[in-house]
């Protein structure tokens, strides 16, 4: 019987190569992914300066949530790409010992990154493939669904805690709204309503239409 079923047996050290070029692009097409969420990030960023300078707060506010949920999904991003690492890693270190051993061996740091992986829905449909194949060649063991389903984005965002918002704002307003670690007033002054408000409200929603799209 060979390594890979009897039917199709195939070279350890192909499968092997073949893995790794294909966690090399998804680990590509995570970078791009991140650097499409920066762009729209300093677009909301001008956004949320102009509105502070009109002094339109609660405007400020909703940008500053935005802001928070792209540092999250870069974050996110990033921690996946340590994990494809991980495996990349793991594969060369197959390959080493392969040649000792003559045959890939059994690695919990490779099924442990996989499981996690799976959990992401940019990489997700890859990972699913891998699993199977790694699961053939006695890498790792079958895994089992995880039934527990995360918060989506939006939810998360609502329980954001005050603090990290006003960090935000503190940032990005040079101290007009916001709080440091040492309190200061968040009190901006009163402005009198412009005709551009109505304009300003569409275009935060038009972004944040593109900012969840990216993150889909």
């Amino acid at each position: 019987m060979g390594l890979f079923g009897k039917s199709q047996p195939a070279n350890p050290k192909d499968k092997v190569n073949e893995w790794c070029s294909k966690l090399r692009k998804e680990s590509l097409q995570l970078d791009r992914q991140i650097r499409a969420i920066q762009r729209e990030e300093e677009k909301v960023k001008r956004s949320l300066k102009e509105s502070a300078k009109k002094g339109d707060k609660d405007v400020c506010l909703i940008y500053a949530k935005e802001i928070l949920g792209a540092r999250k999904a870069i974050a996110k991003i990033y921690t996946s790409k340590a994990h494809l690492n991980s495996i990349s890693l793991q594969m060369k270190n197959q390959l080493a010992t392969l040649r000792i051993a003559g045959s890939l061996q059994k690695s919990t740091e490779v099924m442990k990154s996989v499981q996690q992986l799976i959990k992401v829905p940019e990489v997700a449909a890859t990972m699913r493939d891998l699993s199977k194949e790694m699961m053939k060649a006695g890498i790792i063991e079958e895994m089992l669904e995880d039934t527990m389903e995360g918060l989506d984005d939006t939810e998360e965002l609502e329980e954001e805690a005050q603090g990290e918002v006003d960090k935000v704002l503190w940032e990005l307003t040079a101290g007009q709204l916001g709080k440091a670690p040492a309190a200061v007033t968040d009190t901006l002054p009163v402005h009198e309503p412009t005709p551009a408000a109505a304009e300003e409200e569409d275009d935060l929603e038009e972004m944040q239409s593109r900012l969840q799209a990216l993150k889909s």
